[in-house]
C-alpha cells in the first residue's frame, strides 16, 4: 500500500476535479447522456449534478479508488434517479454485453493503464445506437508542444496517479473500433499548453459480433435519498 497513491492522491484529484475552470466542459458532455449511463472513473462524483433526470434513467458509476468512491457518496444519495457505485476498473467491466446507452467518461483516459483493453471493455458494453461521450486531454498538434509532452510523462505518471500527458485520444477511440460522429480538438481550456490540449467527442461502436456476457466480482450498492452507505 502506498500512502501517497492511496490516500493522498484521491483527495489531491478531488480537489483539482473541482476546479470551476473545468465546468462548462462538463456541463456539455453530460448533457449529451441518456438512459442507462456508465461513468468510467467517476472519482468522487462532480457530474453527478449535472446529468438530466428527464433524460437519465441511471447512473451507474466505476472506479478503482475506495476513497473517491467513498466522496462520492453523497453526491450519489442526493439524486433524483438511481445511481450506483461500483468498485472496478475499466478493462475489466462486471456488466453485460450491450447494457448501457450511454458510456461517459471524463479526465480518466489519461491515466487507464490498458487503455485498449478498456476501451473495448466499453465498445462491448454499449447497446446498438449507444454513444461513448469523452472529454480529455492528450497528445497536441503542435510538435514542439508534443515533444514536450512525450519528455515529461515518464516524470509526470508516478505523480499524478498514472496519468499520461502524450496519448492521442482520438486515434486510439478510433483504433478501437469506434465510429467517432462528433470530435472537437483544441486548447478548449486555459492553461500550459502540456496539459490543456483537449479532445471532446461523442463515438459510436461499429457493429460486431457478440461476446460473452461478463459478470466480475464487484461491489455494487445502490445510492437512494438517505442511505448511509454506497460502494465500498
Amino acid at each position: 500500500m502506498s500512502l501517497y497513491r492511496d490516500h493522498l492522491l484521491p483527495r489531491l484529484i478531488h480537489g483539482v476535479m473541482r476546479d470551476p475552470r473545468f465546468l462548462p466542459l462538463r456541463r456539455a458532455l453530460v448533457a449529451e447522456a441518456r438512459g442507462r449511463v456508465l461513468e468510467i472513473g467517476i472519482g468522487s462524483g462532480p457530474n453527478l449534478p449535472l446529468y438530466d433526470p428527464a433524460r437519465v434513467e441511471t447512473v451507474v458509476g466505476i472506479d478503482p479508488n475506495a476513497v473517491l468512491l467513498r466522496l462520492a457518496r453523497r453526491r450519489g444519495a442526493e439524486r433524483p434517479f438511481p445511481v450506483w457505485l461500483v468498485r472496478a476498473t475499466a478493462e475489466r467491466l462486471p456488466f453485460a454485453d450491450a447494457s448501457m446507452d450511454s458510456v461517459l467518461s471524463s479526465w480518466t483516459l489519461c491515466s487507464i493503464p490498458d487503455l485498449d483493453t478498456a476501451l473495448a471493455e466499453i465498445r462491448r458494453v454499449l447497446r446498438p445506437g449507444g454513444r461513448f461521450l469523452f472529454v480529455e486531454h492528450g497528445l497536441a498538434r503542435e510538435p514542439g508542444v508534443a515533444r514536450w509532452q512525450r519528455r515529461l510523462t515518464p516524470l509526470w505518471r508516478p505523480l499524478a496517479g498514472g496519468c499520461h500527458l502524450d496519448r492521442p485520444i482520438g486515434e486510439r477511440v478510433a483504433a478501437a473500433g469506434f465510429r467517432t460522429a462528433e470530435l472537437e480538438t483544441g486548447y478548449l481550456l486555459a492553461g500550459p499548453r502540456l496539459f490543456t490540449y483537449h479532445y471532446r467527442g461523442a463515438a459510436e461502436p461499429a457493429p460486431s459480433p457478440g461476446g460473452a456476457e461478463r459478470s466480475a466480482g464487484a461491489d455494487r450498492t445502490p445510492c437512494r435519498r438517505g442511505d448511509a452507505a454506497c460502494g465500498k
